[in-house]
């Protein structure tokens, strides 16, 4: 998170157990108030793998005891997404139905769960036919950016008024730092850059971070860029996560969107937010009987 740091003011905590650590919470403050790190996105509480029930409830008793005496007062707390967990760890989900947690909103992400049958719409393989009859190729490259100032932001520009949420620097930086979880994949035509994308990769899911094309000339880049990545490059990953289509906070679905991803077969994923009292900290006390 080092890249960004002089945007939030971190407050994230670790939890030990006998000298060991158990969890972690990625987290930056406002005022009197801790948020689910407001610059990731993904976070909530992580856990070791194989951790406990029990080391689950103390983690999160401890937190929330801790905030309550350090005066913060709400804890905004946003769920890491199901599909990326290794394993069934919905301890968290149980405890806050105990605190009497809001759930303030929700994002839906699209997502194609690879072993199992999903097939692509008439229109997505009338696409990817039209580009199959170019002689398009897909490259793995290094640097990014070509796609970042030639395609994404212009496209960004243009249709929203907006940059990507990683400057060219900033997501240079992290892919140095993780060049084998986040890569470059872009499409060619002749040598000429038509469509890319940015995917980054957990153990399970490949994630669609950012995706774009030229706009001038459709020759079906993008679909046959995203058809090769499920069939080709990430087909033994157990998702492929489009990400989320909302707009205003996730009260509203960008409807077009939406029904691109869906159209490749994608169905929906949802992130959970939640708010919780720290004072309500005592609730997790008596729950083991």
């Amino acid at each position: 998170m080092d890249y960004h740091k002089e945007r939030f003011q971190d407050y994230s905590l670790m939890v030990f157990k006998k000298n060991k650590l158990v969890s972690i919470l990625p987290a930056n403050i406002v005022a009197n108030k801790l948020y689910s790190h407001q610059g990731l996105s993904y976070g909530g509480l992580i856990f070791l793998n194989k951790s406990s029930f029990q080391v689950c409830l103390g983690s999160f008793y401890a937190i929330l005891e801790f905030l309550f005496k350090q005066k913060i007062i709400t804890l905004f707390l946003k769920q890491l997404p199901k599909i990326y967990c290794i394993r069934p760890s919905d301890e968290l989900d149980y405890l806050f139905y105990n605190l009497k947690a809001e759930s303030y909103r929700k994002d839906v992400s699209m997502a194609i769960q690879l072993n199992n049958d999903f097939e692509f719409s008439t229109l997505r393989k009338r696409q990817l036919k039209k580009a199959l009859q170019n002689d398009l190729k897909v490259k793995l490259d290094t640097d990014l950016t070509s796609f970042w100032n030639d395609i994404l932001t212009p496209n960004l520009n243009a249709k929203h008024h907006t940059d990507p949420t990683h400057s060219i620097s900033e997501i240079s930086v992290l892919r140095d730092k993780f060049p084998n979880n986040i890569k470059q994949y872009n499409v060619y035509l002749e040598n000429e850059l038509y469509a890319g994308c940015t995917v980054f990769e957990t153990k399970k899911v490949a994630h669609l971070q950012y995706i774009s094309t030229k706009k001038d000339r459709n020759i079906g880049a993008l679909d046959f860029l995203v058809n090769h990545l499920i069939t080709s490059i990430y087909k033994e990953k157990e998702y492929f996560d489009f990400g989320i289509s909302n707009e205003n906070e996730g009260r509203s679905i960008n409807e077009g969107l939406l029904n691109w991803k869906q159209s490749f077969g994608a169905s929906a994923v949802v992130h959970d937010f939640y708010k919780i009292e720290t004072k309500n900290y005592s609730l997790l006390k008596n729950i083991m009987i």
